[in-house]
């Protein structure tokens, strides 16, 4: 029994000092952060980007009627 209890406490102390896993933790947090920073940037500015795709779909389509008239 006491050896288990040994090899549990080695266990865990190895453990605690291990750092491979930490950078890739980090690296997920990054990411899942900047996703969650997009999803609501483009719920934020959905009708907006609508609107700017359309003019610039409109332009595409008739470029004289985008220039100004003098």
């Amino acid at each position: 029994m006491n050896s288990i209890l040994i090899y549990a406490v080695n266990f865990f102390s190895q453990m605690k000092n291990n750092k491979k896993g930490q950078g890739m933790v980090e690296y997920g947090l990054i990411i899942g952060l900047v996703a969650i920073v997009l999803v609501g940037a483009l719920v934020a500015l959905n009708g907006g980007l609508g609107n700017i795709f359309k003019d610039i779909t409109g332009v595409l389509e008739d470029p004289a009627a985008a220039t100004p008239n003098p």
